[in-house]
């Protein structure tokens, strides 16, 4: 979407719409690209609800319910229904979420007892902070410890998202993972394995440390047999090829419900 048309294109879009009082108007655009706070975090939208008020080939104009000058504009080609003028909808953009279906941005919360035993409740919220962790225990094998770090820590390609957010938009579920001890490290190597389904990919994906090598393997795997397998993987590569593997893209669609 050309942001610069969108902008010459609005004020006579939206005209119609925007009280005569009002100095001016605003707008949000959503295209798939992440947004930016003004400390420079991303930031993951929250739903909202609207109604269409205009429509062009590129795009979705929706005035925001309550707000007497503001307008959502959506990508038309990543829109999951597109409304007609008139009609009233709830959209919600992605958001990077966690393996439990919550927000990633949800604060974390912690039930404590004071000196008196009443049990109270904290919430802690890091501005900027996204980050999911995968669900599994904290295992003793150093090398598996490190994969889970990298996993959880290192940039998906598009940037925005970690690997992990990757991980949990491509359904992974069913986790199950080796944890060897340090002298039986090569004969069982250290791996992570965990089912998704995606349109690339519906199956089994494992990650493997390869110690005699000092790298990655990823395998693809349905109903027990082998359909791909992936060598030589510096921890750098890990998302990019995970992305090539089971990442269909869907993931930045914008979910449009009507009201």
């Amino acid at each position: 979407m050309d942001h610069a048309i969108i902008a010459a294109q609005l004020p006579a879009l939206t005209q119609a719409f925007v009280p005569r009082n009002c100095r001016g108007f605003g707008y949000r655009i959503f295209d798939g690209r992440p947004k930016v706070s003004a400390m420079g975090f991303f930031v993951d939208p929250r739903p909202f609800e609207g109604k269409v008020v205009a429509c062009t080939d590129a795009a979705i104009i929706v005035k925001n319910q309550g707000k007497r000058s503001e307008f959502s504009v959506l990508d038309r080609a990543l829109v999951t229904l597109a409304p007609g003028e008139g009609a009233k909808v709830r959209v919600e953009p992605y958001v990077r979420r966690r393996f439990d279906g919550l927000r990633a941005d949800t604060p974390k919360e912690e039930t404590r007892v004071d000196s008196d035993g009443r049990a109270y409740t904290i919430q802690t919220h890091v501005l900027g902070d996204a980050s999911v962790r995968l669900p599994i225990p904290q295992p003793r094998c150093p090398e598996l410890r490190q994969l889970i770090g990298q996993l959880e820590e290192l940039p998906a390609p598009d940037g925005f998202r970690c690997i992990t957010h990757l991980l949990v938009d491509a359904g992974a579920r069913d986790f199950s993972w080796v944890d060897p001890e340090p002298e039986d490290l090569i004969a069982t190597p250290p791996a992570l394995s965990f089912s998704v389904s995606t349109e690339k990919f519906q199956g089994r994906v494992t990650v493997l440390y390869e110690r005699g090598l000092d790298l990655y393997a990823v395998e693809l795997s349905r109903d027990g047999e082998l359909v791909e397998r992936v060598d030589y993987l510096g921890f750098d590569a890990l998302g990019k090829e995970l992305e090539r593997l089971i990442d269909d893209g869907n993931w930045r669609k914008i979910r449009v419900k009507l009201l």
